[in-house]
């Protein structure tokens, strides 16, 4: 055998164990990111109500949605968060921490109410935790493993990035034109030139989705990389999830002046009632007229001020690769051909490792065969 035949060996069996190995966990990430493309229209086409929005002008003061909000949770929650349309016909989003015992990782579970924007009127509630999409999130975040699952999403995707490359190196033509290349009959098997021309076609992008997952599942390793300041680790302990104040001394209407009155003529955004702990604040998220994002200004409690320091300057240890990479491997904001191309791409392992196993399958019946023959 040759030099270059057994490196061709190697590679083929470095991809077929690849493919083998790790199905099961390729195919619940696959079809998850490839549904979550989608996640929005989903959303609206699943839950129709929460978004008969009758216009899109917030024309209520904040202080009506949140009575509104807090009316249709009863006793089942308080009101910790609303927030404000960013889009033409999206509703008005309150969030309330449920009183119940937590949910995974110690996070409180939280109801959510939508809210027709110019009547104030609730167009309905639900436990968005518990719903389909936020458990394929799950499943492509952490596929459900405690504590090490993103790390354990992170590997994945190093092995399919590596799968991606030996794959398009094993399709390269040792003889002949890439062009020829690029025609159905490569082999006598169907599923043999099934494999080929859909992992050409895919392989790019699914090194891209890979490549971004990687970023995303280790973000400290991936800003060092890129020679940017590591992110300071959330405080540990209950002020992480600490419950809201049940009666703040500043009402949310004072809040929100205090707020504008250090931008005039911003758009709210959202807006977060004071926790307990050290210095209760509330958080008003302001966009100025032309500004790329919002700023977000605390409000003291106690005493209705601005926050010292704390004056919606954007923080200086801001990723702007992060944003970026997560708009690719989502396909936010990206067009509709790239969610497209990401959704098949997306789609394409669990095809790619059914007939991978196949051909493999195929391949070890028709080694015995030989084997059995030079025995005879």
């Amino acid at each position: 055998m040759t030099p270059q035949a057994r490196l061709r060996r190697f590679w083929l069996d470095v991809h077929l164990w690849i493919g083998v190995g790790l199905l099961v966990a390729f195919i619940p990430l696959a079809v998850t990111g490839s549904i979550l493309v989608w996640h929005d229209p989903l959303d609206r086409a699943l839950h129709a109500s929460r978004y008969a929005t009758s216009g899109s002008a917030a024309s209520l003061p904040p202080a009506a949605y949140a009575a509104a909000a807090q009316t249709a949770f009863g006793d089942r929650a308080q009101l910790t968060q609303l927030r404000f349309p960013q889009e033409p016909g999206d509703p008005v989003v309150a969030v309330g921490r449920l009183k119940a015992p937590p949910g995974p990782g110690g996070r409180p579970r939280t109801l959510n109410a939508w809210i027709d924007p110019p009547s104030g009127r609730v167009l309905g509630t639900g436990e968005v935790a518990k719903e389909p999409s936020q458990v394929m999130h799950r499943i492509h975040g952490s596929l459900l493993i405690p504590e090490v699952g993103r790390k354990v999403v992170g590997w994945l995707g190093w092995a399919m990035f590596v799968s991606s490359a030996t794959g398009l190196w094993l399709w390269w033509p040792r003889h002949g034109s890439v062009l020829k290349a690029l025609r159905w009959r490569r082999g006598p098997s169907t599923l043999f030139n099934l494999h080929h021309l859909v992992g050409f076609w895919v392989c790019i992008p699914l090194a891209v989705l890979s490549l971004t997952g990687v970023y995303i599942s280790f973000p400290q390793t991936s800003r060092a990389l890129f020679g940017l300041p590591p992110v300071p680790p959330r405080a540990a302990g209950p002020g992480r999830f600490a419950p809201p104040l049940p009666e703040p001394r500043t009402s949310l209407a004072a809040a929100v002046a205090a707020a504008q009155s250090r931008s005039p003529g911003a758009a709210l955004t959202e807006i977060s009632a004071p926790t307990r702990g050290k210095d209760p604040a509330w958080r008003i998220g302001l966009k100025a007229p032309g500004a790329e994002r919002a700023q977000t200004i605390q409000v003291l409690d106690a005493t209705g001020e601005i926050k010292p320091g704390r004056d919606g300057a954007p923080p200086s240890n801001r990723d702007p690769i992060s944003r970026l990479m997560r708009q690719v491997h989502d396909g936010n904001d990206m067009g509709l051909v790239w969610q497209v191309i990401i959704t098949a791409a997306g789609a394409a392992p669990v095809l790619l490792g059914i007939t991978g196993i196949v051909m493999w399958l195929r391949r070890s019946a028709r080694r015995r065969a030989i084997t059995r023959g030079t025995a005879a």
